[in-house]
């Protein structure tokens, strides 16, 4: 049996994924996602957009800096200064890579550049033989490659290539591609241009059809050997090619696919849940693989076909992905070491004996509340530790609420606000309702709420609620996060954390969307 090509796995949900409304992460938090990674075998991590703002180039740089066994790679447009400023990103990584991209299809150069094909050509060339002065290991896309005209992306493709280019990638930026179409488009390329066996050819699908992983998957059947793909298939827009998805349908369908992975799989449902935890985007309960459901059986057909012979109804096991039955595994007689043990176990380390102690309350205070503690509790608890280092405006105190059948709700609360303490109430529709209601009588941020989203972080009348509040200001997008077993408090947290991130200024614009 011949041997099977490696499948590199690039992951770019600390770029691609971070460009989600309202899911910017802090340098901290990128770290911790990166340390993950790393540990799941990830070949690539994109860690952001370097010149998008001096937030990003130090959270690629600590990325750079703390991950050893992954290449890390920053995007950059194809100019000089970004090209630069990746490179000086990335200069301390024990493997760097320059991801540069121009756009290529005949409505981004004429609506977008504003340039002709010729000059997007010489462009293209001139920035790459720039980036591989600075870095040997360079990829190219192609942005919009799915729908440029052949003829043009086999002649900038070569050129490249000439140029200095390791990785050629062709995204399906929009995601107007379908399965066959995408797969056989990378086959006629790979079988025209003359130095195509001198680059690996890379595919970063978008899911606004759905069918972000088919394509990838296609393309992989006609020669692909790396795939940029994303945790939970976190994105822009309806998102992209999931990581856990792709992994898994090579590892299940062996028998179909002709590469292999280094991924280990059982650090994938962790993995889910430190991303999501930190974006404050659930994951859907019947999503593939991570998904609460995913290997949920209602049926009784179903379920009696399980208890006979699993393989009757799962094609993959539970545990190989990281899915473990819930236990208690911490409880409030626990001391300091094995708390921080288990943290570290989930991927979350601590900085400073400041943070450890500040999760060790947090601990101790929901261990008061609950019986059982489980893993899902210890992230929602370290999603707040963990946020960003900011000087919190909003904090909460107290919160008084009344609800009666035909009264109108109403909540009381007490705000620390720089530094005072001060009260504020209102009524409302709800519980909630009014509780923003009173918030908003003293903040007066003029913020609009666009999203508030309630979640069960374990099973029981005691669980964890974890409360997603999203607010928008003058063209800015925050999501605000609030754990506690009481969801009023919760929602009250999570608005108030939205608020200190307005406040603080903590988002960062990209030049471009990129690939």
């Amino acid at each position: 049996m011949s041997m099977k090509d490696n499948l590199i796995i690039f992951d770019t949900t600390l770029r691609d994924g971070e460009q989600s409304p309202g899911a910017s992460m802090t340098r901290d938090e990128k770290v911790r996602i990166a340390k993950m990674l790393e540990k799941m075998h990830v070949d690539v991590i994109e860690a952001g957009f370097a010149i998008a703002s001096p937030g990003d180039f130090e959270a690629v740089k600590a990325v750079a800096e703390t991950v050893k066994d992954s290449t890390i790679c920053s995007l950059s447009r194809a100019m000089p200064a970004d090209i630069k400023r990746t490179a000086e990103a990335i200069k301390d990584a024990n493997s760097g890579r320059i991801h540069t991209f121009i756009a290529t299809s005949p409505i981004h150069m004429k609506y977008k550049l504003m340039m002709s094909p010729e000059q997007v050509l010489e462009q293209a060339v001139g920035m790459v033989s720039l980036a591989r002065n600075l870095c040997a290991d360079v990829e190219f896309s192609l942005e919009d490659g799915s729908r440029s005209e052949f003829d043009f992306q086999c002649r900038i493709i070569e050129a490249v290539i000439n140029a200095g280019a390791t990785t050629i990638n062709i995204p399906d930026t929009v995601g107007y591609g379908t399965p066959e179409e995408y797969g056989l488009m990378f086959k006629r390329i790979m079988e025209t241009v003359p130095n195509a066996d001198k680059a690996i050819f890379s595919t970063h699908c978008h899911n606004d059809l759905g069918l972000a992983v088919a394509n990838s998957l296609a393309a992989v059947m006609n020669g692909v050997r790396q795939v940029e793909c994303t945790i939970n298939g976190l994105g822009e827009r309806a998102g992209n090619a999931s990581l856990e998805e792709i992994v898994m349908a090579v590892k299940t369908r062996a028998d179909v696919y002709p590469v292999t992975t280094r991924i280990d799989p059982i650090h994938i449902v962790p993995t889910s849940r430190l991303v999501s935890s930190i974006t404050g985007f659930p994951v859907q309960p019947n999503k593939a693989i991570v998904g609460a459901n995913a290997f949920a059986h209602e049926s009784g057909i179903h379920q009696d076909g399980v208890l006979k012979h699993r393989e009757t109804y799962e094609i993959m096991k539970a545990e190989d992905v990281g899915w473990k039955a819930n236990k208690l595994v911490l409880g409030k007689h626990s001391g300091r070491a094995a708390v921080r043990a288990r943290f570290e176990e989930l991927g979350v380390t601590f900085e400073s004996p400041e943070e450890l102690n500040e999760a060790f309350v947090r601990f101790k205070e929901l261990a008061d509340k609950k019986h059982e503690i489980f893993d899902e509790d210890l992230q929602a608890l370290v999603s707040g530790v963990a946020a960003p280092r900011m000087i919190e405006k909003f904090r909460f105190s107290n919160l008084e609420a009344t609800s009666k059948s035909g009264i109108k709700p109403h909540a009381s609360l007490t705000l620390t606000i720089d530094g005072t303490d001060q009260q504020t109430e209102s009524d409302g529709d709800g519980l909630v309702d009014a509780s923003f209601k009173a918030i908003e009588k003293v903040a007066k941020s003029q913020a609009e709420l666009q999203l508030y989203l309630v979640s069960a972080v374990t099973q029981g009348t005691d669980s964890l609620g974890d409360v997603t509040v999203r607010l928008e200001k003058n063209g800015v997008i925050v999501n605000g996060l609030g754990s506690d077993t009481d969801v009023i408090v919760a929602s009250v947290k999570a608005y108030l954390n939205a608020l200190n991130l307005l406040n603080a200024g903590i988002v960062k614009a990209h030049p471009q969307s990129g690939v």
